[in-house]
């Protein structure tokens, strides 16, 4: 994680820090986006999950593309409004953009006005990673991309794609991001668990194959 600083006067603004990411984060642009345009509860369709892949399953592509752009754009919002915050104040820029990071994405996964049950946080982890230092933002999604081209598995791109984002912060010498790396990655891996399961026991579906039960969702 960052730099030891003191927590005692700057508790106040990393507090904001982190209930303005997790407010920005439990955003349901998935359930919002469904509902406006007449297709009702998003709980209620495919595998019950709020991200974008669940979206498509709605069949409007728009709706889908919506969610990606809504959830994977909270993220970035959070992390920029915080760095702006941190600049206009004396607190530490690090920890204001890693406490906002998390907030964000605890909301996505854990919104308090959805029950606690959101999205598996793909969408939101990209904008966060894009907002905190682009290069492996886009190292992340090159990496999905080519895991996908070469399993076929949504999933396991994810994970892959999740599990090198603190290798990739470490390798750019962004050191003071790499511990936020491995906690955002802890909470992936503990939000696809399931299809961790699927993929061990071989029965995780393919990308372009129908889904019996829930993958990975953003």
């Amino acid at each position: 994680m960052p730099a030891a600083i003191d927590f005692t006067a700057a508790a106040p603004l990393l507090l904001v820090a982190l209930v303005l990411g997790y407010l920005l984060g439990s955003i349901p642009f998935g359930l919002l986006l469904t509902r406006l345009a007449g297709l009702g509860d998003i709980r209620d369709i495919g595998s019950g999950n709020i991200g974008a892949t669940n979206a498509l399953r709605t069949g409007n592509r728009w709706v889908a593309i919506g969610t990606l752009i809504g959830d994977a754009g909270k993220g970035a919002v959070a992390v920029l409004i915080s760095g702006l915050l941190a600049a206009q104040t004396s607190a530490d820029q690090t920890w204001m953009l890693s406490l906002a990071a998390l907030g964000a994405f605890l909301g996505h996964l854990y919104p308090v006005w959805l029950g606690f049950k959101g999205g598996k946080g793909i969408s939101t982890f990209i904008g966060i990673l894009l907002a905190l230092y682009w290069p492996v933002g886009l190292l992340f999604c090159a990496t999905w991309a080519i895991v996908a081209l070469v399993s076929r598995y949504s999933s396991l791109s994810a994970l892959v794609a999740a599990l090198l984002t603190p290798v990739y912060l470490a390798w750019l010498d962004r050191w003071e991001l790499v511990g936020l790396g491995v906690v955002l990655v802890a909470l992936v891996y503990i939000a696809h668990r399931g299809n961790i399961g699927r993929l061990l026991s071989g029965t995780e579906p393919r990308i372009g194959q129908k889904k019996a039960e829930d993958t990975a969702e953003g």
